[in-house]
């Protein structure tokens, strides 16, 4: 009972004629493999970073002159304020003209009559 026992269990491995079908265990192998790599990658990049801390940190840290200047939002909405004066100043000169068209000609000339 045994012997049919693992007969039957171990036949999903046994492919025809009875070999033994390695692929699940070379996928099994590289998976494993890929793993241990990435484990070493990142064991690799800890220790790097313990070592050049103050180096990797002066990448992400803002210069000294940037410090004492305002912040660059206030720069980018006067910039929008500017641009909205403008288009108003624009849409208005734009409105002044079709006003002046659409208006008659002012008769400027005057008819004297003289009676006699």
């Amino acid at each position: 009972m045994a012997a049919a026992a693992a007969g039957g269990g171990g036949s999903a491995a046994l492919g025809d004629g009875g070999a033994i079908d390695y692929s699940v265990h070379e996928a099994w192998n590289e998976a494993t493999n890929v793993y241990l790599l990435v484990v070493l990658a990142s064991l690799a990049l800890l220790v790097y970073t313990r070592r050049n801390k103050r180096r990797i940190l002066r990448i992400f840290a803002l210069p000294p002159a940037a410090a004492g200047l305002p912040p660059p939002h206030t720069d980018f909405y006067s910039g929008l304020k500017k641009i909205r004066l403008r288009q108003q100043l624009e849409m208005y000169s734009i409105a002044r003209k079709y006003e002046q068209q659409q208006q008659p000609p002012k008769q400027t000339e005057s008819v004297q009559l003289s009676v006699e």
